[in-house]
């Protein structure tokens, strides 16, 4: 396998944990506004995606990793962080990319009825938010450098405990109406984009689009219902008031990949999780 120069954009909680694992094989680059959060096995950038001026003297890469987040904030963040940094990053490399990943999410579906989705269904959320996600991901695959849109599905994991947060507190939410969710594992969500971008190194050619997401899509209140008898919390049982859609994600394509998940399902990710609090 070719020894790859990768620079990993936006490297946070998911980047810092693919540098980690992509620094034995090949030379990584993490960028971030603060660097001393970044793993010691990357080579630090510090600079703003948002503003073009601090993007000076970057390294020819073959790899770009895009998995910026936005801080909290109007939409024009996330028109900032997603569209107006990528096109920045763009035009200060030396060198176009031999191939660039980007990291997506599933907010771009509108699915509402417990439908399954893959990549061939229909993106067209119209939250102006998910509206801003898919320009972006059409502008990455429009790119003069081959592109890959990694869509992740709701993350978790041991820096990311909102749902476990909630059932700590004692709240639960009632079964009806059914509200489908879907869940991927930080670690997973690294070892996703590892596995691809270990594909391309070793000459493979893989998809513009996949959808990443584990292996059991389940109902929220399930997940939650779980949660409690597993830490032993009373909850409340309350009506839901979140507005996300009820989908069922297929990660059939993925795995045809040969990629295997780390944590195939909620009950063996957050079982792991529980067991370290």
């Amino acid at each position: 396998m070719e020894k790859y120069r990768i620079l990993i954009a936006g490297c946070g909680d998911v980047g810092s944990t693919l540098g980690k694992l992509l620094a034995t094989e090949h030379r990584v680059y993490g960028l971030r506004r603060t660097i001393n959060k970044l793993p010691a096995q990357l080579h630090p950038i510090a600079a703003d995606l948002s503003d073009l001026s601090s993007l000076k003297n970057l390294p020819a890469i073959d790899i770009l990793v895009y998995c910026a987040a936005p801080r909290r904030g109007a939409s024009g963040v996330y028109t900032q962080t997603y569209l107006d940094g990528y096109r920045n990053l763009l035009a200060a490399l030396p060198e176009t990319p031999a191939h660039v990943f980007f990291t997506s999410s599933t907010s771009v579906y509108a699915q509402s009825e417990h439908q399954w989705i893959d990549e061939r269904s229909s993106a067209s959320a119209d939250s102006e938010k998910a509206q801003i996600m898919r320009a972006a991901e059409l502008q990455v695959l429009a790119s003069d450098c081959p592109a890959t849109v990694v869509r992740f599905s709701g993350i978790y994991g041991p820096q990311r405990l909102h749902l476990l947060n909630q059932v700590l507190a004692g709240k639960s939410l009632l079964s009806d109406p059914v509200q489908y969710s879907n869940r991927i594992h930080r670690d997973d969500c690294a070892a996703v984009l590892e596995h691809l971008i270990n594909l391309v190194a070793k000459g493979n050619s893989i998809a513009p689009l996949y959808l990443a997401s584990d292996c059991l899509p389940s109902p929220i209140s399930e997940v939650m219902d779980w949660l409690a008898s597993q830490t032993n919390s009373p909850v409340e049982k309350l009506k839901s008031t979140r507005s996300t859609t009820s989908k069922r994600c297929d990660n059939s394509l993925l795995l045809a990949t040969g990629y295997q998940f780390k944590y195939p399902d909620y009950l063996c990710g957050y079982a792991e999780i529980i067991d370290s609090l």
